[in-house]
């Protein structure tokens, strides 16, 4: 992408760090498997306020820009279907619009890469320290209006979600918990399929929500079912994501295991942290090199 980035060369960082000692405490306790609450500094932040995200999205290419309606049930089948509206056009109205919208990517624009990598800089320490190199660092924003439901999904890099306007509740379940989220799915996923989960209202049992206003953001593990629920004003959040040896490891566990099924088999789900998974997934890359998996 060949985004103009001196469109934002006049906004400046914010000053002193995003992260307070409590937060970054909290966090090395918690990562990588126990979904916890941050506190973070980066609200009312120039690079994430509406028409700023606007000019943004006319940028991006069109695979890194979704948006439909906001008024979702908690579980659908598929992507849902679009607005009407372009994504410029879904970001300025959003408080109107009855629309969800995400940016991804949006390090491929350099303030934003600048502003995702000052951001994993202050965590890398407590995330190297226990699963090795920070990979694959990525950012996503997402404009959301009142109301309006992120679906039942989940996703595979270790993900921090920061609120910066309006609120929500995002509602997590247990990682790695067939009843959430059966083997087949996961597989599936690793394969090209996709990343929305069948919902049965019975999991509400075991879930685990987290308000988030304005200067709050919650850490979701690897490949943990969720679903958000915006507040009744329009929202924008940035979601901070990275991916690990052990967050490909597990992926590529679950291609075997994927084959293996094809196959007749009912292979071993791959372990969670600190299991390495490393027998399957060498097997799979090894698979992958000769041409016989994708």
């Amino acid at each position: 992408m060949n985004a103009p980035s001196h469109q934002w060369s006049h906004f400046s960082e914010p000053a002193g760090a995003t992260f307070d000692i409590a937060s970054r405490t909290d966090f090395a306790q918690g990562y990588p498997e126990i979904p916890h609450r941050l506190r973070h500094a980066l609200h009312r932040h120039p690079l994430l306020e509406l028409e700023a995200l606007a000019g943004l999205a006319e940028q991006l290419p069109p695979t890194s820009v979704e948006y439909n309606r906001g008024d979702l049930p908690i579980g659908v089948e598929g992507k849902p279907a679009a607005t009407g509206l372009s994504i410029a056009e879904t970001i300025r109205q959003v408080h109107g619009a009855n629309s969800w919208a995400v940016l991804k990517n949006v390090e491929q624009a350099g303030p934003y890469h600048t502003l995702l990598m000052g951001l994993l800089e202050e965590l890398r320490d407590e995330i190297e320290a226990k699963t090795g190199a920070l990979l694959t660092p990525q950012a996503f924003i997402f404009i959301s209006s009142p109301n309006a439901v992120t679906p039942y999904h989940f996703d595979p890099e270790h993900n921090i979600l920061l609120q910066i306007t309006g609120s929500k509740v995002m509602t997590q379940f247990p990682a790695g918990d067939p009843r959430f989220a059966p083997d087949s799915v996961h597989e599936s996923y690793h394969s090209g399929g996709p990343r929305e989960l069948g919902w049965d209202d019975a999991y509400m049992d075991a879930a685990r929500a987290f308000p988030l206003a304005p200067g709050e953001a919650v850490y979701v593990p690897v490949m943990a079912p969720h679903f958000v629920r915006n507040g009744p004003d329009s929202s924008i959040s940035l979601s901070i994501t990275w991916r690990s040896e052990w967050s490909y490891a597990e992926s590529d566990a679950r291609g075997l295991n994927h084959l293996l099924r094809q196959r007749g088999l009912s292979p071993r789900a791959p372990g969670r942290w600190p299991d390495g998974n490393r027998a399957k997934a060498y097997t799979f890359r090894a698979l992958r090199k000769l041409g016989l998996a994708s």
